[in-house]
């Protein structure tokens, strides 16, 4: 005989069994009752414990077993939705269009005053799979990220910034890479950075050095995945989360999570990351401090060095002087020069740097127009 008690909503169970019921007497029961498919579930044993942890059941002296029932090849996917009603529609139909369906969709609108709940609704209307809109006011981005991992239950997660984009393939090659790769804790990839337009003015393939397996070292020389380009697995997500006192949740969380496992990488561009006005990235003092910050914390779990530590934050401070030439901000990029020489990878490096410093603020706009349009010239537009 068993005893089945449900623990968790629907298509997401756990069940304790009791006394001598087989596996297969058990297994057949679920799926007659719960109509799931072998794709969709997965039985396993948890724990075996003797009976008298269970002093208030008498079944003969026989132990126990915990059998989780799950959803083993589902990714619940999460938007985090606030004022972006120019974008939203684009995002919500990037998910939708997945050739590979996540099991859920969940869109939080964090307090947005613009026409974003009314465009997620009629959008959600189209919704092949399970869908949800959660309306209420703002709290900011980690405390919506941390709510939707909560609210979701596949065995892998995704969130997709309103702003941003999926090609059709994203989650079919990204469940994929993870389902091979029992020790990674997320499986990311290259990103294409787009306009307000939707037109690719810049491929991550071009200069980031992306790894596979250990990233501990690209992190620290602040190599950073795209968040578009990340799937999740719950379980390592979970124990982490997103830090709520971080200026830069996902770098701090990336930080975190390289400790606990591999980094799986896939060099197949999937998705898009908009450049827009409002992105918060553009304010570079306050992501170089959070960055040092986020190094700053991960020392300890990391067993990073005092002497590593200072290395990565002048060779960090050295990249950013170069970020602020390009926004024209060249006497905060020349403090950081005369205090970072040792950050430089190379004496051209230096040269380089100088180089950037001469050139008239109105001549380092033009180049970057050059290459925004050499790279839609490449790769052209993301099609809605």
């Amino acid at each position: 005989m068993f005893l089945g008690l449900t623990t968790r909503r629907s298509a997401n169970h756990e069940f304790i069994i009791f006394g001598s019921t087989s596996y297969s007497q058990f297994e057949s029961a679920l799926r007659s009752s719960h109509q799931v498919s072998n794709q969709q579930m997965e039985i396993r044993t948890v724990m075996s414990l003797p009976l008298d942890t269970l002093p208030t059941t008498d079944i003969n002296g026989q132990d126990y077993e915990v059998i989780c029932l799950r959803d083993t090849e589902t990714v619940s996917v999460v938007i985090p939705s606030y004022n972006h009603s120019r974008f939203i529609a684009r995002c919500i139909r990037s998910v939708i269009k997945q050739s590979y369906s996540p099991l859920e969709l969940i869109v939080i609108d964090d307090g947005s005053d613009d026409e974003s709940p009314k465009l997620i609704e009629a959008e959600l209307k189209d919704c092949s799979f399970y869908s949800e809109l959660v309306s209420r006011p703002h709290k900011g981005l980690v405390p919506t990220l941390n709510e939707g991992l909560r609210r979701s239950r596949g065995k892998y997660f995704a969130y997709l910034g309103s702003d941003d984009v999926w090609l059709p393939g994203f989650l079919d090659s990204r469940v994929k890479l993870l389902q091979s790769r029992a020790n990674a804790v997320l499986a990311y990839g290259h990103s294409f950075v787009i306009n307000e337009a939707d037109q690719v003015v810049e491929c991550t393939n071009e200069w980031a050095p992306y790894r596979d397996g250990c990233v501990r070292e690209m992190l620290l020389h602040h190599v950073v995945p795209f968040s578009p380009s990340v799937l999740y697995r719950r379980e390592a997500l979970e124990r982490q989360g997103w830090n709520e006192n971080s200026g830069l949740e996902d770098y701090d969380l990336y930080l975190r999570l390289c400790g606990d496992g591999e980094f799986a990488f896939d060099d197949d561009v999937l998705c898009a990351w908009r450049s827009h006005r409002d992105n918060k990235s553009r304010n570079l003092d306050f992501m170089l401090t959070q960055c040092l910050q986020a190094q700053h914390r991960a020392m300890a779990d990391l067993n990073i060095p005092k002497e590593e530590l200072a290395r990565a934050h002048s060779e960090l401070k050295w990249r950013y002087a170069g970020d602020f030439i390009r926004a024209g901000q060249k006497l905060k990029a020349l403090r950081l020069i005369s205090t970072n020489l040792k950050g430089a990878s190379s004496y051209r490096s230096v040269a380089r740097m100088i180089v950037a410093l001469a050139l008239p603020n109105p001549m380092l706009r033009w180049r970057r127009q050059i290459a925004e349009h050499r790279a839609t010239r490449s790769y052209g537009s993301i099609q809605p």
